[in-house]
């Protein structure tokens, strides 16, 4: 095979790094206005002018496009106060930094795409995108579950835009995907093919971008090195939830290096085997809850321990307390919470992710 340079996938009158350094250039900018899917758009601005209070379901209806997720993540690391500038890396922080009513702004002026309706110069990329974005970050949060991740609002994030290089390389190149992935079928024979025929991937393209975009570096590295092998912490976890998502949606993978992913993060064959079982079915129709605990540590450990069958006595000595203050705990709790009783506290409390 003849290698193809960037060179030779530009037009022919271009030198070489003129003529990749413009395409990809040209490509940022394009991204600019990356279509948002009309129908995300229209349940953003429904949800905010009719339940303005429900952060969580507005988190979500972002969650559910690339385009609105890329949007609010660079208008509030570019609006937040100094401190935080440049340090949002989650979708649940920019709704916060930007309030609903900000998001619904944003989302009001946003350029739209129908799949019934092609856009010129992207035909069916963004839904094709959108769809693989959203079963990773699912993959995702079944990964992190598995582990007991800690921060998974930025890895969730971090899921969503992994491929977001590969937009910039379709509107670069109009050989990409096809005529250079060529007979690649996995994910990694993929990214080899790319850097082998453009000199770049789309991971080193994606982390590019983002850092363009004035987002967080820690985002930017996930973005970038999420094939990469010796890839840890979110970019360890995204690689195997993109070969999970590939796997979940019937595409090749390599058994190998599935495994190999897994144990980077410490999981087991059996682990991995249940995950590959659990994938396709692993949102189950659950929406995840973002809203923050209004419940103190002290009043969350005490109410672990009721959770776990605990009487007010054991669960005094077990957290070295007396008992009146055992009970002063879970009045408060009950309140906080609005809840009469015990089993509404522990059901509503590990309904919101909060036990």
């Amino acid at each position: 095979m003849i290698e193809r340079t960037p060179a030779s996938v530009a037009s022919q009158g271009d030198r070489p790094s003129e003529g990749h350094g413009r395409r990809l250039t040209a490509a940022f900018e394009a991204l600019e206005t990356f279509p948002v899917l009309s129908e995300s758009r229209n349940r953003v601005l429904r949800l905010v002018r009719e339940h303005p209070d429900a952060v969580g379901d507005v988190v979500a209806a972002v969650e559910s496009d690339v385009a609105l997720v890329t949007t609010v993540l660079r208008v509030a690391n570019r609006v937040a106060p100094p401190k935080s500038r440049g340090k949002i890396a989650s979708v649940p922080a920019a709704v916060e930094a930007l309030s609903p009513e900000g998001v619904e702004r944003l989302a009001s002026s946003a350029k739209v795409f129908d799949f019934f309706e092609r856009i010129p110069g992207w035909d069916a990329q963004p839904e094709r995108f959108r769809l693989h974005a959203v079963a990773t970050q699912a993959a995702a949060e079944r990964v992190a579950r598995e582990m007991d991740y800690p921060d998974r609002d930025q890895l969730l994030t971090s899921a969503l835009l992994h491929d977001i290089g590969k937009l910039v390389l379709v509107h670069a190149y109009p050989a990409y995907p096809h005529q250079i992935h060529g007979n690649a079928r996995t994910p990694e024979e993929r990214v080899h093919a790319e850097r082998r025929e453009l000199g770049v991937d789309h991971g080193l393209v994606g982390g590019v971008l983002a850092r363009r975009w004035g987002l967080p570096g820690s985002l930017a590295t996930a973005i970038e090195r999420h094939h990469a092998d010796d890839a840890t912490g979110e970019a360890a976890i995204v690689r195997l939830a993109d070969m999970l998502a590939h796997y979940g949606h019937g595409g090749a993978v390599d058994p190998k290096q599935l495994l190999n992913a897994a144990r980077a993060l410490e999981l087991g064959p059996e682990q991995l085997r249940n995950l590959m079982y659990e994938i396709p079915y692993s949102q189950n129709g659950k929406k995840r809850h973002v809203d923050p605990c209004p419940l103190s540590s002290r009043e969350l450990d005490v109410l672990k321990k009721l959770a776990e069958g605990k009487v007010y006595k054991q669960i005094a000595v077990e957290l070295e307390l007396s008992t009146s203050t055992v009970r002063t705990h879970l009045h408060n709790t009950y309140a906080k919470l609005g809840t009469g009783d015990r089993a509404q506290a522990v059901l509503l409390a590990t309904d919101r992710g909060w036990l």
